[in-house]
């Protein structure tokens, strides 16, 4: 039986490194899996659009969200996607956090900077940021783990928008508990103005997006095979018209 393609889904980025980098992650899923039958396909402001990619795309399909959180993109917008693409037998995969992988990830992003552990350290995760309290908790829920992976070092979440604290709001409240030599962990997937913003807010250093790193893409069709195996649900009707 043929498998389900993996239609990975990236958000969308006006800058150009958002979707060279995507094409490289998805390089590496090639690798590891090189009968698989994968794509891409965006949210917004990049192509291919995920209709388009779909509209392409026959038998069976995973979408797996390239994002790092329960928001409105991955509750609302990828069903209604599948649900448009009525040609295809779709399923929604899990967003890729919370997720030991990840965190494996952003540690050794960190590393990458020359961050060691320090009596006086502390890291903010720097994500988007999202309204949805789900999302928020997912976020929590990492830096909880990423703290653990680094020994105990205090992680506190931070986001760029739709939230609070603010990554200096943070870095202020850690330096008043006298952590002074804070780093900042991007808790972003690739490039972009939010990734950026939060870098130059760092007062130590600042890790690079996770990007094309071998543990997502290990957690991405760790995502897939967790979906495959589930049996397809029929969407609900609002979806349909969503």
């Amino acid at each position: 039986m043929q498998q389900p393609t993996l239609v990975a889904v990236a958000h969308g980025s006006r800058d150009p490194r958002a979707l060279h980098t995507a094409l490289a992650l998805l390089d590496r899923v090639r690798e590891l899996r090189p009968r698989l039958d994968v794509r891409l396909g965006h949210v917004e402001l990049n192509r291919p659009l995920l209709d388009d990619t779909l509209r392409e795309t026959s038998g069976a399909a995973v979408l797996v969200p390239l994002l790092l959180g329960r928001g409105h993109h991955v509750k609302r917008d990828l069903p209604a996607a599948a649900a448009r693409a009525a040609h295809l037998r779709t399923r929604v995969a899990a967003p890729l956090g919370p997720h030991p992988l990840l965190v494996e990830a952003l540690y050794e992003r960190l590393t990458e900077t020359g961050w060691t552990p320090h009596p006086a350290a502390a890291v903010v995760l720097a994500a988007a940021g999202s309204r949805d309290p789900d999302s928020a908790a997912d976020t929590r829920r990492t830096a909880t783990l990423l703290s653990e992976r680094l020994g105990g070092v205090p992680v506190v979440p931070a986001y760029a928008s739709a939230a609070a604290p603010t990554v200096p709001d943070a870095v202020r409240a850690l330096a008043a508990r006298g952590r002074h030599r804070i780093a900042v962990a991007s808790y972003f997937t690739a490039p972009g103005r939010f990734a950026t913003q939060c870098a130059v807010a760092a007062p130590g250093p600042a890790s690079a997006p996770l990007g094309d790193h071998p543990a997502l893409a290990r957690l991405l069709l760790h995502r897939y095979d967790e979906a495959a195996a589930l049996p397809v649900t029929p969407l609900r009707p609002e979806l349909v018209s969503a």
